[in-house]
């Protein structure tokens, strides 16, 4: 076999893969998002951001992501650095902090649905101190912030995990002689994260902050559990397109302003974490 032909049929797989089942269908949404009965037209771009919960549904969507993916970051770095500093127990520890991946985001919703419902946990507690009189629906319209809150922590809870194992592997390409000549020159914990876990660990940063950032825009079986019709997104709006008004055209539209919204976004992080020509660990 000619050597030159043997990267090319390696990942001739893999290609055929993306082309059936996400090239294949992706031209099938836009074309149903650019087409009408007249054939091509930008009619459902303008029916679905001429609607009234398109505003509202953008907004909600990007303040979820602004308000998730930051704490998610923070959190994934400290205990990212905390796992990588632990001598016995480690596996045990990664482990458990990992034990979210393997719960649906449906099922995530309706663990917190049980804290924050009327006969949840929640009330429970704030009655047994004598805090409320009564059970209080937090999930309703006269609560929204608290559902916002409620919707935040469950995708913290649930999603974290996801950059924490990226990091994890990355913390742990960085040669340890780094840190020890560092140590060694007086550098503090605090100036060993700046100066060279956060420099060293660009590359993995950026893979898991692109990742959380479209798995953000792309959230719905949480806010349809915790928040339902209250707290409308961007997914939860193509999910009522396609099966509630059968509306398939409007509903590649918002598909594919999510992608949309999803690249913008992939090549900030990329730009912003860019890593230097030359670059390596």
């Amino acid at each position: 076999m000619n050597a030159r032909l043997l990267p090319y049929i390696l990942i001739l797989p893999v290609t055929l893969f993306l082309c059936l089942f996400f090239l294949y269908p992706f031209v099938l949404v836009a074309a149903q998002a650019f087409t009408t009965g007249d054939g091509f037209s930008l009619e459902n771009f303008r029916e679905v951001v001429g609607y009234w919960k398109f505003p509202i549904s953008l907004k909600n969507t990007l303040l979820l992501a602004a308000a998730v993916v930051p704490v998610q970051l923070a959190l994934a770095l400290l205990m990212a650095t905390m796992v990588n500093r632990m001598r016995r127990g480690r596996d045990l520890v990664l482990y458990i902090w990992t034990i979210p991946l393997g719960i649906s985001d449906l099922a995530a919703g309706m663990i917190w649905l049980a804290i924050f419902e009327q006969s949840g946990f929640l009330n429970t507690i704030l009655g047994a101190v004598g805090a409320i009189d009564r059970p209080v629906n937090f999930l309703s319209y006269q609560h929204m912030g608290v559902v916002f809150l409620a919707i935040a922590l469950a995708e913290i809870w649930r999603a974290t995990a996801i950059m924490l194992v990226i990091l994890v592997a990355g913390i742990g390409l960085i040669p340890k002689e780094y840190y020890e000549a560092a140590e060694v020159f007086g550098a503090g914990p605090w100036q060993r994260f700046r100066r060279i876990t956060l420099p060293l660990l660009r590359p993995s940063l950026q893979t898991a902050l692109v990742l959380r950032v479209i798995l953000a825009f792309e959230v719905f079986a949480v806010v349809a559990a915790l928040g339902g019709t209250l707290f409308p997104v961007l997914m939860s709006e193509t999910y009522a397109y396609q099966f509630d008004l059968l509306d398939s055209g409007a509903a590649a539209a918002m598909a594919l302003i999510i992608l949309a919204i999803s690249i913008a976004s992939t090549l900030v992080i990329l730009r912003v974490l860019r890593v230097p020509k030359g670059a390596s660990i």
